[in-house]
């Protein structure tokens, strides 16, 4: 394991280099999420009809520029996020389980699932207002526009513009849930895929290397979707709008249910876990990559006694 600030960098390049591929996927679970905002099943127009029609419809009507929407914004949402996510993951844990148990190489479950939870929390805080910023770009289509309109040029202008119109309040709109939604993804994405990795090796006697970490994100991403999905759509809705539709997590929550049935909050189920799988795998095998690389960059620019500091 490299450094924490080594482990940042490493979590935050693996992150930009998922999102990259998954932005596409990522677009039209967003356009999903919000088609049919807070109307009846029978009275919602359905202008993107799933995955492959949704990616299709926007090629098609946007070009590829359409489905990248946002990709600037995401890419330092990216490096924020995973970088906290994975950077602080490892300090936080052995920090409870020494605590706790006087031994940081004990494995608790309940401390993984904190120390997943706590990291993510403080990366989708920091990285908020790029995550607002990218859900307002990629929601907006000149051709089938869906939830509220953003006309931004690009993500610096679109931060301008809501710290203009909305001030600071603005810029951290929805934070709540995106804490609470990165919370639920984090406090099982980093537990499942190392406990995947452990029953793997033990059970199936795989060995350390690619297919042993293919298959440990894979377990990790579906997890992750199927616990991140429901405030993920809540998120998603809270972002998109101005404070005109919402006042807060639990209001966006009952409001979309009463107006569209409970299934509503897992719309765009199956455009996410198109998209949290590909990612998943990506930035956990990158970032084993990464890691490397970074400790062994560490190892030759740092002296040992700056590094046992870090």
């Amino acid at each position: 394991m490299a450094t924490t600030t080594g482990a940042f960098l490493a979590g935050g390049i693996a992150a930009c280099g998922a999102v990259t591929v998954t932005h596409p996927f990522e677009t039209v679970k967003i356009r999903l999420q919000l088609q049919g905002e807070l109307q009846s099943k029978k009275d919602a127009p359905r202008m993107y009809r799933g995955v492959i029609h949704g990616v299709s419809v926007v090629l098609k009507n946007e070009g590829p520029r359409g489905l990248f929407r946002g990709i600037g914004a995401a890419y330092i949402y990216q490096m924020i996020l995973n970088g906290c996510r994975l950077g602080f993951y490892e300090p936080l844990r052995k920090g409870a389980t020494t605590a706790i148990f006087k031994d940081a190489n004990v494995q608790s479950l309940g401390v993984n699932i904190f120390s997943g939870a706590a990291s993510g929390i403080l990366g989708a805080a920091a990285g908020s207002p790029f995550f607002l910023v990218k859900t307002r770009l990629q929601s907006y289509s000149p051709f089938l526009p869906v939830g509220t309109q953003h006309g931004y040029k690009n993500a610096l202008d679109g931060l301008q513009q809501i710290h203009r119109t909305e001030g600071i309040k603005g810029l951290y709109r929805g934070v709540g849930a995106a804490m609470v939604r990165t919370g639920f993804g984090s406090s099982v994405q980093l537990p499942t895929y190392f406990f995947a990795k452990r029953r793997l090796v033990r059970h199936l006697d795989m060995h350390e290397g690619l297919p042993l970490h293919l298959a440990s994100s894979t377990a990790s991403g579906f997890v992750v979707c199927c616990v991140m999905h429901p405030p993920d759509t809540i998120m998603s809705r809270m972002y998109n709008q101005t404070g005109t539709l919402y006042s807060g997590i639990l209001d966006c929550f009952l409001k979309t249910i009463k107006s569209e049935g409970i299934l509503a909050i897992y719309k765009g189920f199956t455009a996410h876990l198109a998209r949290i799988l590909p990612h998943t795998i990506l930035t956990l095998t990158l970032a084993e990559q990464t890691n490397k690389l970074m400790r062994r960059a560490e190892q030759r620019i740092l002296p040992s006694m700056i590094e046992e500091q870090l």
